[in-house]
């Protein structure tokens, strides 16, 4: 009876993996700014990356699970500080996000940083 199963649920992995991956591409068209478009990339990206590669383990046998689940191991290991690496830059390089009601946090703590680093020389 197991032997029926795991076409399932390889099947819905799948599925469930390629409609996360949509809903990011469509967050990557509608949110307003930079920041908020990788944020939709990189999250519902990578889970969705990941639940293709679960359902990729899930269909296949030996070698290639193995190599998926290392697969989904990196994924997650790099994504978030990839994401963080591109946004630091962007921020760096003068793209300055919508801020709300809460502000500017990066800005404040540059302004830290300068002091910083103004009173060491």
């Amino acid at each position: 009876m197991s032997g029926g199963v795991l076409p399932w649920l390889a099947s819905a992995l799948l599925l469930a993996g390629a409609l996360i991956g949509l809903v990011g591409a469509i967050g990557v068209l509608r949110l307003p700014d930079s920041y908020t478009r990788m944020h939709a990339a990189s999250k519902a990206g990578a889970l969705g990356a990941v639940l293709v590669l679960a359902g990729v383990a899930a269909a296949s046998e030996g070698a290639v699970s193995l190599e998926a689940l290392f697969a989904i191991a990196v994924l997650l290991a790099t994504t978030p500080l990839a994401a963080h690496a591109v946004s630091r830059a962007a921020y760096r390089a003068g793209i300055l996000p919508r801020t709300g009601p809460v502000g500017d946090a990066m800005a404040q703590a540059g302004a830290s940083d300068q002091k910083d680093s103004s009173s060491r020389r």
